[in-house]
């Protein structure tokens, strides 16, 4: 009979000791790895102006794998993987407001479609920028991200030509040129720490 009360009592008490230690042990870990985030994005904002320290710090954490980064270089490679998702998502969200011919306005429709194409071909240059990207070749990986960053402030300037046209895509061309500011510090980053 003592024997089944300690196993009644003892195991249950075991796992609940143990899940104590695991969860405030990936606690530790979570609150170290988005320490290496803070501080990533508290440079990346105040290198540059245009950069939301909070847009950065709620990305790269959102990203995938982001946690596991532990220098640098990974957490460059993500911020540019996450800014080809937003590309692709971004073009794909186009499409679809293409598809509604009836409701949109014929200069929004010719927006549109200058816009889908300075994203489909900014995703290309994503993919080439994170091949750069890996073989260290900075200069080449900077050029590909301004050049991204620059297509998304193009389609906005796009719908400001005529008066009283509100932009469908200012919060998407705004993550976009911010995902591109984020991978162009980081860049920067590391490019002046290899010097």
């Amino acid at each position: 009979m003592k024997q089944r009360s300690w196993f009644c009592f003892g195991i249950p008490l075991f796992l609940s000791f143990f899940l104590l230690i695991s969860t405030s042990t990936s606690r530790g870990l979570t609150a170290n790895d988005t320490s290496f985030i803070r501080k990533t994005c508290k440079k990346c904002a105040q290198s540059d102006p245009n950069l939301s320290y909070n847009f950065c710090l709620t990305s790269l954490q959102a990203a995938p794998n982001s946690h596991r980064a532990n220098d640098l270089r990974q957490l460059g490679k993500i911020s540019i993987k996450l800014l080809g998702r937003n590309l692709t998502n971004s073009s794909s969200y186009i499409k679809e407001l293409l598809k509604n011919k009836d409701k949109t306005d014929p200069f929004v429709r010719s927006c549109l479609h200058d816009c889908l194409d300075l994203y489909s071909d900014a995703t290309l240059t994503a993919k080439q920028a994170i091949r750069d990207y890996r073989a260290k070749r900075y200069d080449d990986s900077n050029i590909g991200v301004s050049s991204i960053m620059d297509s998304s402030t193009t389609c906005e300037d796009g719908f400001k030509e005529k008066e009283g046209v509100v932009s469908p895509l200012t919060k998407r061309n705004n993550d976009t040129f911010q995902l591109s500011a984020i991978s162009l510090s980081i860049i920067n980053m590391i490019r002046l720490n290899d010097d």
